[in-house]
């Protein structure tokens, strides 16, 4: 398995960040890697979503879990490795809001892979989930 993680902490409401998670079609708006996407439906465990990122194939997500104000997990399935993004929200320091990615990289040969291709796929978090925050605050 190869894992990465990161968190930052914000002002903004957790239902700011939620309400900007939820809202699928706006994704770049904030994450700038996003050239298109789509949703099959409510953004809820069992949607499906297409997202292009900029000059690259389109990557099929699966929202595995959905708990509103809380957290959402997508998957992405590449060969015979799973790749598991969690998206989590928690309490910060004081009134403060924690924002959490973490990538699981699972599946044959995911020891190997995983350091090969895990971190240019969250190279971006911090600036990405820095935008997130910024917009959530208004």
């Amino acid at each position: 398995m190869w894992t990465y993680e990161h968190s930052i902490e914000t002002d903004a409401a957790p239902e700011a960040i939620w309400g900007l998670w939820a809202d699928v079609v706006n994704w770049g708006t904030w994450n700038a890697d996003v050239a298109s996407i789509r949703i099959s439906g409510p953004f809820a465990a069992g949607a499906e979503i297409v997202m292009t990122p900029a000059g690259d194939d389109p990557v099929h997500l699966l929202v595995a879990e959905a708990v509103p104000g809380e957290l959402f997990v997508d998957e992405a399935r590449f060969g015979g490795l799973l790749l598991r993004t969690v998206h989590r929200l928690g309490p910060g320091e004081g009134p403060r809001t924690r924002v959490t990615y973490r990538m699981e990289i699972t599946g044959a040969g995911a020891d190997e892979v995983g350091p090969q291709i895990g971190p240019g796929i969250t190279a971006d978090w911090p600036e990405t989930m820095a935008a997130l925050v910024k917009l959530a605050q208004g």
